[in-house]
């Protein structure tokens, strides 16, 4: 028998179920551990600061801001909140003390 009839009687796929095996449990895991990270680092969980009573603020143009009362601070007679990222004027804004969801 010759190389080239040892050759085609070989099995070729049979070498490779185990390494497309692994490949699928590999990818498999890191789906759920990457799930189980976003879930863990990102999850929306309220901060466990007292941001205080629910409010709702009327501006004079009809809008109504949706806020918690210690993010609002009054300065320089101006009633302005104080966000993470951002400051807004809500001068002439009614406030209204309202449990929201």
């Amino acid at each position: 028998m010759s190389r080239s009839e040892k050759h085609a009687n070989q099995d070729h796929k049979k070498g490779k179920k185990p390494i497309y095996f692994i490949c699928c449990c590999a990818l498999l895991l890191l789906f759920i551990g990457g799930y189980f990270f976003t879930e863990y680092f990102f999850a929306d969980k309220p901060n466990d600061q007292n941001l205080g009573d629910k409010v709702v603020i009327t501006l004079p143009t009809g809008k109504k801001v949706f806020t918690y009362e210690n993010l609002i601070v009054e300065e320089n007679g101006k009633l302005l909140y104080k966000g993470d990222r951002n400051t807004l004027d809500l001068t002439g804004g009614v406030i209204v003390y309202e449990d929201w969801d």
